[in-house]
């Protein structure tokens, strides 16, 4: 009888430490994982560095800095429309002019597939500048509602 007492205790423990095996693992899981979606890179180079070859390239992403620029546009002048009538006329004025200078630069993005390769540096330069003369009026807008709009 302790043979038999033994080969059950044996097969006792043996199924126990299978039962419980699997404990210290989590749990297997049937989720699909969320799908991460995949930006495209950002173009890491500078405008300067896009050759007459890349002229669409430079086109484009000239396009989406202007089109920043322009929603930024946008929500200084929701700024605007909150302030006082004395404040919307100089500000809209002043608006008004980086509206324009920024309608420039997409006009004459869209003129760059018919660039030469000898006008290419001289059209980048001038994209360049006006581009610089947008954002830097855009600072100078945003400053100077900001210290006659109280916040």
């Amino acid at each position: 009888m302790n043979a038999k007492h033994l080969t059950v205790s044996v097969l006792v423990l043996t199924s126990v430490s299978i039962l419980f095996a699997g404990c210290d693992r989590p749990a297997e899981t049937t989720q699909v994982p969320a799908r991460v979606e995949v930006q495209p890179p950002a173009i890491v180079e500078s405008p300067d560095s896009f050759g007459f070859s890349n002229r669409t390239n430079y086109a484009a992403a000239m396009r989406e800095q202007l089109a920043d620029i322009n929603r930024d546009m946008d929500e200084l002048e929701a700024r605007i429309e909150r302030s006082s009538d004395s404040v919307k006329v100089e500000a809209k004025s002043r608006l008004q002019l980086l509206r324009s200078k920024a309608s420039q630069l997409g006009q004459s993005l869209d003129q760059a597939q018919e660039v030469t390769e000898s006008s290419w540096d001289k059209f980048k330069s001038d994209a360049k500048a006006t581009y610089g003369e947008v954002a830097d009026g855009l600072t100078e807008a945003r400053q100077w509602i900001s210290d006659k709009i109280a916040p």
